[in-house]
């Protein structure tokens, strides 16, 4: 059984440069087993290009990545994936000419067979159809209703709901959401919000996200970016009344610094 206090992530003292400009600046930073977690901050505030750095699709110039302490540092994004690190993007990235089911027995497949990818889509998919991962993720993610649409007729919450379903039924020990909630209605957030909630305890996830308020009841841990460095981690309170936090990210003066 793994143990909930071990790191599952972590990063020590990653620096990442852009010629002049310093996106990620010496961030020493960590995940536990299980543990639901969010890092924001306003743009440019370094969150993507850090997430970048833990899933393999930038190296870092400076520092080290482990994943249940591997040193990953120099492993490329598709070797993480192999570890069990599975990462969506802000643009779903779906089959959308092919069912809501045929998307999870693509995913399914790909993780659970050695054969090709491109084998399975020249032969018939339906054996695949009902492995129990698969009705499970349909299930979980209220998609069963969707099973045989097309995914190019789906609205895009929808979607975004098939995409981490992909996801979820590969198995990762770690799900990085990047941004999931861009461009969704109101709706369309609590929707996915729902879905994810089924995976509390079940899952380690970490979320990048913009806007907080859609996600403060849903993380256990925040951590908040502001010009490369991480100026606050702990819960979503301690970091609400983080004084630097307040300045860099709400852009709220405490009354100490009116009256300086």
């Amino acid at each position: 059984m793994p143990d909930a206090t071990a790191d599952v992530l972590h990063a020590e003292r990653v620096t990442k440069r852009f010629g002049a400009l310093t996106a990620v600046n010496d961030v020493t930073w960590r995940l536990r087993e299980n543990e639901i977690a969010g890092i924001i901050g306003s743009n440019g505030a370094g969150k993507t290009t850090f997430f970048n750095l833990l899933t393999g699709y930038y190296p870092p110039d400076d520092g080290v990545i482990r994943f249940r302490g591997r040193d990953i540092t120099d492993l490329s994004a598709e070797q993480r994936v192999g570890l069990g690190l599975m990462r969506t993007f802000q643009l779903t990235s779906t089959f959308d000419n092919l069912t809501v089911v045929d998307n999870l027995v693509l995913a399914w497949y790909r993780a659970n067979r050695p054969a090709s990818l491109w084998q399975l889509l020249r032969h018939r998919r339906d054996r695949y159809r009902r492995e129990p991962a698969i009705l499970e993720a349909l299930d979980t993610f209220e998609l069963a209703p969707l099973a045989d649409r097309l995914v190019s007729h789906l609205g895009l919450g929808e979607k975004r709901r098939v995409e981490i379903a992909m996801a979820v039924v590969t198995e990762p020990g770690v799900l990085l959401l990047d941004e999931p909630l861009a461009g969704l209605s109101e709706s369309e957030i609590r929707g996915v919000l729902t879905v994810l909630r089924k995976r509390i305890g079940r899952q380690t996830i970490l979320i990048v996200e913009h806007k907080i308020s859609h996600v403060e009841d849903f993380l256990q841990r925040l951590t908040v970016m502001h010009e490369g460095r991480v100026i606050a981690d702990g819960s979503y309170e301690e970091c609400l009344r983080h004084p630097e936090v307040r300045r860099s990210y709400w852009q709220i003066a405490d009354d100490a610094t009116e009256t300086a």
